[in-house]
């Protein structure tokens, strides 16, 4: 168990958290955190991030990344964070590990089209579809539905990227045009997650450990995948930099290890940005709690204004040269398809789901089936929603690269 000697006092403790939603039992041998770590990757969900796509589609090729992997990376540059800061590593971590769970197939394409599909009954957002997940759609127990996680992991999952809405609790900017999800009005009505306020530091480390792994780690994806090639990353002033550092300290190093070189020192110069600047920010602020963490008005952890605008010019190349490379394009339109023609098939026929999913649905109104509909469709691998398109339609596309 994380010792109290290495636990800053504005981090989470595990001993006060504020509890779970139905009673359960003290363990011997873990903390809190650490049990909500532990049911996470025991969830069937989180198995499921296997064959999950993040750009690439699940076939294309054993050294790209997906969801799962791009999960324990994420993970693992959480712990790094915290731990130099002294927050605590184990809800860290699983923040880390859960993040990803209502991501739906096919990466942000499936996301999309489940969005417009859903769009006369609540939409559809990945941070609320993981709620969801860990609330209510695994059952594991005998006594609940869900994963009965701690307040502290819940708080996390919705609000790593912030408050959701201002003191008046009216929704922020990014929820602005469709309202905060309703699966997280809904659940915070009756477990209140506080979304005026931000969450725990270890959930904000989380959320720049994500943003770091995407970063680096599509870079190396996207140079492996012949989208574009190393000089071609000189566009960006800080990669232009970490080049000429690799070059210099190993002339004439083969292609696939300067492609490392350049990856790892990436997440380094992130990673150690982050903990100087957190370091600044926590010193300033003096936070003597981890409700002053939440109360702090700003983000205690996170890139330094010279590093976040490095971090804006790599997601600025990667947008057009990668997401939006012309060989992805095909295979997201295929993706949309494969989505779109799902949703609409089961919708008008939702006897054609499996008999666990149509419980509850006779003479259900359009949008409890189309709520129930999206769920299904969200936890399906890539691998298995062409399956169940193969299964219900005469032609399915293929979805490989060109």
């Amino acid at each position: 168990m994380h010792g109290d000697r290495w636990r800053a006092a504005y981090a989470c403790d595990p001993a006060a958290s504020r509890g779970r939603q139905f009673p359960a039992s003290a363990s011997p041998t873990r903390s809190e955190f650490q049990r909500d770590r532990d049911r996470i990757i025991h969830s069937s969900a989180f198995r499921r991030l296997k064959h999950k796509t993040q750009v690439f589609v699940f076939h294309e090729g054993d050294h790209f990344r997906t969801r799962l992997t791009h999960t324990i990376e994420v993970s693992q540059i959480a712990r790094a964070i915290a731990r130099a800061l002294g927050l605590d590593e184990d809800l860290a971590e699983a923040l880390a590990l859960s993040h990803d769970l209502g991501h739906t197939p096919f990466g942000h394409t499936g996301e999309d089209a489940l969005d417009a599909c859903m769009a006369g009954h609540g939409g559809f957002d990945h941070n609320a579809q993981a709620l969801r997940v860990v609330t209510a759609l695994e059952r594991r127990y005998a006594e609940h539905d869900g994963l009965n996680l701690t307040w502290e992991t819940l708080e996390g999952i919705v609000k790593h990227n912030g408050p959701l809405v201002d003191a008046a609790g009216a929704p922020l900017p990014r929820y602005a045009a469709h309202g905060v999800p309703r699966a997280i009005l809904e659940f915070d009505a009756a477990y209140g997650l506080d979304l005026a306020s931000y969450a725990s530091g270890e959930a904000q480390a989380a959320a720049v450990a994500d943003d770091i792994a995407y970063d680096a780690h599509d870079i190396d994806d996207g140079l492996r995948a012949g989208f574009f090639a190393l000089e071609d990353l000189r566009a960006v002033p800080m990669l232009a930099d970490i080049l000429a550092e690799v070059d210099a300290r190993h002339p004439g190093l083969e292609t696939s290890r300067r492609i490392h070189e350049v990856t790892r020192r990436v997440i380094t110069r992130l990673v150690e940005d982050v903990i100087r600047e957190s370091e600044r920010r926590i010193a300033d602020a003096a936070p003597r709690s981890a409700d002053d963490v939440r109360r702090a008005g700003r983000a205690l952890v996170g890139f330094s204004e010279g590093m976040a605008a490095a971090e804006a010019q790599i997601k600025g190349f990667l947008y057009p040269n990668m997401y939006r490379h012309k060989r992805i394009a095909a295979v997201r339109a295929d993706a949309d398809r494969v989505v779109r023609d799902l949703f609409a098939r089961l919708s008008a026929e939702p006897d054609l789901m499996p008999a666990e999913w149509r419980e509850g649905l006779a003479g259900a109104g359009a949008g409890k089936i189309a709520r129930r509909v999206a769920d299904y469709i969200a936890g399906m691998t890539d691998r298995y929603a062409l399956e169940e398109h193969r299964r219900l339609f005469p032609a399915t596309p293929a979805l490989r690269l060109s």
